[in-house]
């Protein structure tokens, strides 16, 4: 059986002197991996198609029970300001990590699909990496069976208040709850109202958006703890790009 399939590449393995395997993030078939004969060597037509974030159709053969053959990849887009960025590339490696760990083989999810494309396009365009990662990493929560209070008190259910965030209650606490849980984040209201909307937004939806230093710490502070304590995912592309946050921060 042959199925051409729209796809994005979010993981690549060697295998052999000159073979690599794909595996894909599909609209059409979810998370699929297929053997890219001879795509090692340059003069190989799989080549191009067969790098870490490339997007187009491809060619897979066979793969209902086991690992699928790549015949042919038509690149539309290879990402280019991400490759030629280390910061950029980082992030979309952190990006398809956490999509791929999140996820099972060969289950269809369009609009994660969609969740993908949009955001790699995002970060290729310019936008800003630290808020594209955030909104993915909200995004992703509900795929994880996570589904934290963010509309009210998650111990009183009081909706105005001055809110932090609590891990122990999985969400927002207001200020007269504070004392349920002495390690709470003190986040100010726009980081609240920022938490809700990447929760909720349409990624398609999402203008020229700009966040304020102090603003982008307390987001990530509260969401990398969140998934540290929630996930049970323990990713190399995160700690990689918690480091380079960290020399960037010192530059």
């Amino acid at each position: 059986m042959i199925n051409k399939l729209e796809g994005i590449v979010i993981r690549t393995t060697d295998y052999g002197e000159s073979n690599k395997i794909i595996t894909l993030f599909t609209r059409e078939a979810g998370k699929i991996a297929g053997m890219a004969r001879g795509a090692k060597k340059p003069s190989s037509r799989l080549a191009s198609s067969s790098q870490l974030f490339t997007y187009g159709y491809f060619v897979i053969q066979g793969g209902n029970r086991g690992l699928g053959i790549l015949q042919q990849g038509e690149m539309i887009s290879s990402y280019r300001s991400i490759r030629e960025d280390l910061f950029k590339t980082a992030y979309a490696t952190y990006i398809v990590e956490l999509l791929d760990k999140s996820t099972n083989d060969k289950e269809t999810n369009p609009y994660l699909f969609e969740l993908l494309m949009q955001s790699l396009n995002y970060i290729n365009e310019e936008y800003d990496p630290d808020i594209i990662t955030n909104i993915f990493e909200m995004k992703m929560l509900n795929v994880l069976g996570l589904y934290p209070e963010l509309n009210k008190c998650a111990i009183c259910g009081n909706t105005e208040a001055h809110f932090g965030f609590s891990i122990k209650e999985n969400g927002l606490i207001c200020h007269l709850c504070y004392e349920n849980d002495p390690h709470y984040f003190p986040i100010s209201p726009h980081t609240v109202k920022l938490l809700r909307v990447f929760y909720l937004l349409d990624i398609h939806r999402l203008g020229s958006i700009s966040v304020k230093e102090k603003t982008k710490k307390e987001l990530r502070d509260v969401i990398s703890t969140y998934y540290e304590e929630y996930s049970g995912l323990y990713l190399k592309s995160k700690r990689f790009l918690q480091q380079l946050d960290s020399l960037r921060d010192k530059i």
